[in-house]
């Protein structure tokens, strides 16, 4: 009981790792830096563990700060035979739930692997274990490491491994299952290249990483090649509910190295397209602009650090957001334009003069193109050349545009782009290595009305405590004209298999209750109202 709890965690001593037994994919798993903290993770803990595995048992460990989470592939038959293949590095997590992987580690030395790896090679022997399993291990600043736990199962990020080694995991242990001898040797495995995996999620980067559910109305991913690979079970028009994993899909790259691999993703985030519900794709493509990420410094606090509130705080370099309101202003000329056809070719103006209104800021875009230049809009075979000059900075730009598709290709001097692009009220919405450019543009001549229109009020709802993610009602923690203190719970809404505490942000009273126990939420959905 959570007593008890108490009283191991003192023994160890704090911080501790509250943890499920039967856990996986971080659920059922706390960490805890005093008593108080130690009660509410322990029945949280417990109560995600029993409904995701139906086993409530916890056990409590040391926990390390700063550390690496770093896995080692194992492969064992029934003959003795066993060896390792390569560590992953698992350490960008959120919730102790892995985020990105990669195979090999930037952080371990050729030789750290070669320990690491007979570590885990006797530990399989030792237990007698038969099939591809996972032996995984907290490592610190010093490379000192720790066993933690082994997967006797598949991984999720077991695609890395694949894409670096050269085999194929799933069918060694069918295999293996069916009796036959490991004909792979140790000396034989040799690590080819570098490969990254990014789990997309639906979750909201931009709300806390809160669960997100609802149809997915379009849904592309980027094409299959040896350098990228996407394993999912998602489908156009398929749901997303709230009884399940938030995983999407599996997306994986692979290069010569790090960087090639690190390329290869981002191109690849930015083709990848969901719409319907929020997703985590914004905040894995800024992940891998991330120059602690690119550095590969890392650790399991990274997201804590570098994304205390997610993508809130985003900032984009100044030079991509010009290019970006550049290139939407280029495209709401060519969509205002797009009718106007002869012999299939569209004759579009010489000069046009644009006004921008970004973020407070205004811009001053004027286009200009070769007036004998006729450019087919129809096709991703014929660019859409022009020059645009944005405040006295001038960019060239060749768009490949086809109008069924929400990607695009741009070649700004000389660099090639994809980006996603969304019609919206006042031009193009263009999506880019993680963040949103949504720029008003306005024909110059009509720019002055702009001061005419009036500003949208936000209600005022401070006083009502709203679902802040669609899920199932588990508990209150306050009852009506009750007085309650900035950080005390409230109510805990559960999504996606994982408990989410809504607590106080400030002293108040209940007033009343507006919803029961049990009751399923949408998002904004009014759970209690406060005096």
């Amino acid at each position: 009981d959570s007593n008890h709890a108490i009283e191991v965690s003192n023994e160890i001593g704090y911080p501790v790792m509250i943890k499920a037994s039967a856990g996986g994919g971080g659920k059922g798993m706390r960490i805890s830096y005093g008593d108080k903290e130690t009660i509410e993770s322990f029945e949280r803990a417990r109560s995600e563990a029993l409904s995701s595995f139906g086993d409530d048992r916890i056990f409590i460990e040391k926990f390390i700060e700063n550390p690496r989470h770093i896995e080692i592939q194992v492969l064992a038959d029934s003959h003795g035979n066993c060896i390792y293949l390569a560590e992953r590095e698992c350490s960008i997590q959120r919730r102790h739930q892995k985020v990105i992987e990669e195979c090999p580690s930037p952080f371990i030395s050729s030789s750290q692997r070669e320990l690491m790896g007979e570590k885990a090679v006797i530990l399989a022997k030792e237990v007698g274990y038969v099939s591809a399993g996972t032996v995984e291990f907290i490592v610190d600043k010093d490379h000192n490491f720790y066993f933690l736990e082994m997967n006797t199962r598949l991984q999720v990020e077991h695609p890395v491994t694949e894409m670096v080694i050269g085999i194929d995991l799933v069918e060694w242990m069918v295999k293996i299952s069916y009796g036959e001898k490991l004909s792979l040797k140790q000396d034989e495995i040799v690590i080819n290249g570098w490969a990254i995996e990014s789990r997309i999620y639906a979750e909201d980067p931009f709300r806390g990483f809160l669960p997100s559910t609802g149809r997915i109305t379009k849904y592309i991913t980027p094409f299959e090649t040896k350098n990228v690979r996407v394993d999912t079970g998602i489908y156009e028009g398929g749901e997303i509910s709230m009884y399940y994993d938030p995983m999407i899909a599996k997306l994986c790259s692979w290069g010569k190295d790090r960087n090639e691999a690190l390329g290869f993703m981002k191109d690849a985030l930015n083709r990848y397209v969901v719409k319907g519900l929020q997703h985590n794709i914004p905040f894995l493509s800024s992940i891998m602009q991330n120059q602690t990420f690119e550095s590969g410094n890392i650790s399991t606090n990274f997201i804590q650090d570098e994304y205390p509130e997610g993508l809130v705080d985003y900032e984009v370099d100044t030079l991509d957001v010009e290019r970006m309101i550049a290139i939407s202003a280029l495209l709401n000329e060519l969509s205002d334009n797009r009718l106007i056809v002869h012999n299939n070719h569209n004759h579009l103006n010489q000069n046009s003069h644009f006004f921008v209104d970004y973020k407070s800021k205004e811009y001053d875009i004027r286009i200009t193109r070769d007036s004998i230049n006729e450019i087919v809009l129809m096709s991703n075979n014929s660019p859409n050349i022009a020059k645009v000059k944005i405040n006295e900075k001038e960019f060239h730009f060749s768009i490949y545009w086809d109008f069924f598709s929400p990607i695009i290709k741009v070649l700004i001097d000389k660099e090639e782009l994809y980006l996603q692009i969304e019609k919206s009220e006042f031009g193009y919405k263009l999506y880019y290595n993680g963040f949103e450019i949504s720029p008003r543009i306005l024909p110059y001549k009509n720019s002055y009305l702009k001061k005419y229109m009036p500003e949208k009020v936000e209600p005022d709802r401070s006083n009502l405590l709203l679902s802040p993610m669609p899920g199932l009602l588990v508990s209150f923690g306050v009852k009506e004209g009750q007085a309650v203190k900035e950080g005390e719970s409230l109510a805990v809404v559960e999504a996606m298999k994982m408990e989410n505490v809504l607590k106080a942000e400030r002293d108040v009273t209940i007033k009343s209750i507006r919803q029961n126990v049990g009751s399923s939420l949408a998002v904004d959905d009014v759970i209690m109202e406060f005096e």
